[in-house]
């Protein structure tokens, strides 16, 4: 949605900044919206939640279907991101440089915010030992919920950058949805750490498998978490418990 949001902003005012921000708010929006209303509900059910949540994504799937229709659409980034950048002989694509310089911007930001902020601390208490955290003032659900609009925030920005990317049409949130999941379950739940470190496994694997072996491209970007889980099932950098 974020990067539906996105598009259209694009269309109608022509500034990428913009199209990002406004599809960031909606994603915003919509992430406090499903957990106050509906996750806290259903809370510590976890097949509960889970089941809605792809009910969700189903029902913004048609939704992005009814008003922008089946066909894919990609968000035009500013000229000058878009231009090639050579380095002695060699030569990068400036748009890739560009998401690889905000998804760096993204991590170290997130670094800061869990280890040195105040709601960094709060959430990690929240996440260790929920009773204890209340117990000594903090409010659980607004930290649940500031969490939860920071994902979304995030969400809908790789969302708007994508579309510039890889393009936005119906169902491209159950194409990246695999990666994701594959990423978490090889770096760990939890750690950030290991969100970087299992995104760069799952992304070099899957490019080079798709590469050697194209026909066993969906083998090749799920063996790692494969092996991941009979060598250390909570991931390379999780918590076992």
């Amino acid at each position: 949605m974020g990067g539906y949001v996105g598009l259209t902003v694009m269309w109608w005012s022509g500034n990428f900044y913009l199209a990002i921000v406004c599809g960031m708010i909606v994603g915003i929006f919509l992430a406090v919206f499903m957990e106050r209303f509906f996750l806290r509900v259903l809370e510590g059910k976890l097949l509960g939640q889970l089941l809605i949540t792809v009910g969700f994504m189903f029902f913004f799937q048609d939704l992005a279907l009814v008003i922008w229709g089946g066909d894919p659409h990609w968000l035009v980034a500013p000229a000058y991101l878009t231009k090639s950048i050579k380095i002695g002989k060699l030569i990068f694509p400036g748009f890739r440089v560009f998401i690889i310089a905000l998804a760096t911007a993204v991590a170290v930001g997130l670094w800061w915010l869990q280890e040195k902020t105040r709601f960094g601390a709060m959430l990690r208490a929240s996440v260790d030992d929920r009773e204890m955290a209340e117990g000594v003032g903090i409010k659980f659900p607004l930290v649940s919920s500031g969490a939860f609009a920071l994902g979304g925030g995030l969400a809908a920005l790789a969302g708007v950058v994508g579309s510039a990317y890889l393009s936005v049409f119906p169902g491209v949130d159950f194409e990246i949805l695999p990666f994701a999941f594959v990423t978490v379950i090889v770096g760990g739940c939890g750690s950030l750490r290991g969100a970087v470190v299992g995104s760069i496994i799952v992304g070099l694997i899957d490019n080079f498998g798709k590469a050697i072996f194209p026909e066993l491209s969906y083998f090749t970007m799920f063996a790692p978490m494969a092996v991941i889980l009979a060598v250390r099932p909570s991931g390379l950098f999780g918590r076992a418990t």
